[in-house]
């Protein structure tokens, strides 16, 4: 038996936000599996955040390296992820993504024969170790043939991406460029199914628990019943609290590491938007006030906002103003903040990778 608050600080303490921080970006990011990076500064200062040298250059450095990649491997959103790890989860998740495809490619006017011809000229311009940009790559495809307008473009990279041709890859002013996955990630994990449905498991209850089954199903963007079979293939790993009634699974070290490291934990936190603390579960509501959730994604509209956290508890949100030296970091609180609190946000923002 645990708490609701208590639930939430051991997250903090699983995630690495609290406690002891990875030694390296690659470790930051296997321990999460997989972390949301639609907004990829965003998504940079997350896996910084966890690291013992806070550094987003060394998150750059580790997706020059091709050690880390972002591609679209669970639920078509754009993810950071081990790149060994990409070919196995698409393969696990990949065919329930695409299910909805050719009904996409009908709406936008793309013919089947059209994805394939954009799939033969992106072979051709990146072959050999090449890199484009989104800009680049897309008029590669518009200058063989292939409409790239609207969301036909969008449409046809992430296609490419998620049926194993594409991968988004080191970064150049600013912006990242695709490689060929088959080149720049040579010699992937191989796992079959049942060996991927309980990697899949352990990787996410470890990284993200306590944790419940719906939590891993909404996750990955898998059915209730795989999830509960790569569940039972590692359960005898995991340890379980109980939390009004509903059952949450972790590593078995982890309530005393936060033990060791529970006031860390009860500090004052400053997370990007779209952090793996608020997107990571079905459930928030030990982190997340639901009477305050709509603060988080305003309208419904998708964007998640950058948090405030403190004992646990995501407080409020907050963004930059200005830039430059007149840049000023702006707070507003679901209903007040202590005053340590408001004090502290400044320093800690200034601070943050």
């Amino acid at each position: 038996m645990t708490t609701a608050s208590d639930l939430a600080l051991l997250r903090l303490v699983a995630q690495r936000i609290a406690g002891p921080p990875e030694p390296t970006v690659e470790g930051a990011v296997a321990r999460l599996g997989c972390v949301q990076a639609q907004d990829l500064p965003g998504a940079l200062t997350s896996v910084a955040l966890r690291t013992a040298a806070r550094s987003r250059a060394a998150v750059e450095t580790a997706l020059a390296a091709g050690t880390v990649v972002r591609s679209w491997p669970m639920r078509g959103t754009l993810h950071l992820l081990p790149a060994g790890d990409l070919p196995w989860l698409l393969d696990l998740v990949g065919p329930r993504v695409l299910a909805g495809a050719a009904q996409r490619r009908a709406g936008l006017g793309l013919t089947e024969a059209e994805v394939e011809r954009a799939r033969e000229l992106v072979c051709a311009a990146l072959a050999g170790g090449g890199r484009l940009g989104r800009r680049e790559l897309l008029g590669v495809i518009s200058d063989g043939g292939v409409p790239t307008t609207g969301q036909r473009g969008y449409h046809l990279l992430w296609y490419l991406a998620q049926t194993g041709t594409l991968c988004l890859g080191p970064m150049q002013d600013g912006d990242q460029l695709f490689v060929l996955l088959g080149e720049w990630v040579p010699a992937p994990r191989r796992l079959d199914r049942a060996e991927a449905l309980a990697e899949l498991a352990r990787t996410f209850l470890t990284g993200h628990g306590p944790a419940t089954v719906a939590d891993l199903a909404r996750w990955a963007g898998l059915p209730v019943r795989d999830v509960r079979e790569g569940v039972a293939a590692v359960r005898a790993d995991l340890t379980a609290v109980e939390v009004d009634g509903r059952e949450f699974l972790l590593d078995p070290a982890l309530p005393d590491l936060l033990a060791a490291h529970r006031a860390e934990a009860e500090q004052l936190h400053l997370l990007p938007g779209f952090d793996e603390f608020v997107l990571g579960y079905a459930d928030r509501s030990c982190a997340v006030p639901p009477e305050f959730a709509d603060r988080i994604v305003p309208g419904n509209n998708g964007v998640f906002r950058p948090t405030v956290v403190h004992r646990g508890r995501v407080v409020g949100t907050w963004q930059w103003t200005g830039r430059g030296a007149r840049r000023t970091v702006t707070a507003v609180p679901f209903t007040t903040f202590p005053d340590e609190v408001a004090a502290a946000i400044p320093a800690l923002a200034a601070a943050l990778p």
